[in-house]
């Protein structure tokens, strides 16, 4: 039997994959950066649209992620979208301190590709031993 209830139709539109996950890029919705990606199952993704922060599934942990809960660094969400074959989110985010990467980065793509080597090109606005060193 089919959940009729209205308020899960939105998650029932999408495509997960078989461990009922779904790809979910976060991107700061002022510059247009990506500042991060992560998956969501359908309990992230409905704590989410409830509660207008982001939440995340750890896939190291096994368990919701919320945003920032450790760092301070939460994501408010502006909006959220999905690709043209609803198997991948788009989160257009406020992000809290302008650091969505462990790293104390503003972003985790900060590797780019010069020649034949990984080259950290974003610096570290925050030392993540005083984001994390509880």
């Amino acid at each position: 039997m089919s959940d009729l209830n209205p308020r899960h139709a939105c998650l029932d539109a999408l495509k997960w994959d078989a461990q009922g996950m779904i790809p979910a890029i976060a991107q700061d919705a002022d510059s247009g950066r990506v500042l991060m990606f992560a998956f969501m199952n359908r309990q992230s993704l409905q704590e989410t649209i409830d509660s207008g922060t982001a939440v995340y599934w750890s896939r190291s942990r096994q368990r919701l992620w919320r945003k920032g809960e450790e760092s301070g660094h939460a994501q408010r969400v502006l909006s959220i979208r999905t690709d043209c074959d609803g198997d991948v989110l788009l989160l257009s985010i406020d992000q809290a301190g302008g650091i969505a990467c462990h790293t104390g980065r503003e972003s985790c793509f900060f590797h780019q590709l010069q020649g034949n080597f990984w080259v950290a090109v974003d610096p570290v606005l925050k030392d993540p031993k005083d984001i994390y060193g509880k």
